[in-house]
């Protein structure tokens, strides 16, 4: 799950910095406004990448694709990219889960199937 999440967020990291360049065509935004928030939330998605297995992790994931999506109302086309980076977001939690128990019995399989030496 761990890298299919940080993958999602490493991505996002470049679309935040790319809507910043777009929203600093803005002129009723000043440039500091745009890169403390742009660069702040670059900044978060980095961190999340290894706080994805810690408790509250996936949340603070789920609460940057909010952030994204309502980022739209200042660069129009982020409510389109918002969701987009949310619904991979859910495959990467969903099918990331899936793929750490598939790991997990497989495991467990391979050490049941190896003859014990004593």
């Amino acid at each position: 799950m761990r890298t299919l999440c940080a993958s999602t967020l490493i991505g996002e990291f470049f679309v935040i910095g790319f809507a910043g360049l777009v929203a600093m065509k803005d002129p009723g935004l000043s440039m500091a406004t745009v890169w403390a928030v742009c660069g702040t939330t670059m900044v978060l998605s980095v961190l999340l990448c290894g706080m994805i297995t810690r408790p509250g992790g996936i949340q603070l994931g789920w609460a940057l694709q909010a952030a994204l999506i309502a980022s739209g109302f200042v660069v129009p086309v982020m409510f389109i990219l918002g969701i987009v980076f949310a619904a991979l977001w859910w495959c990467s939690v969903h099918f990331g889960r899936k793929i750490d128990e598939a790991k997990a019995r497989f495991a467990r399989m391979s050490e049941e199937a190896a003859p014990e030496t004593a």
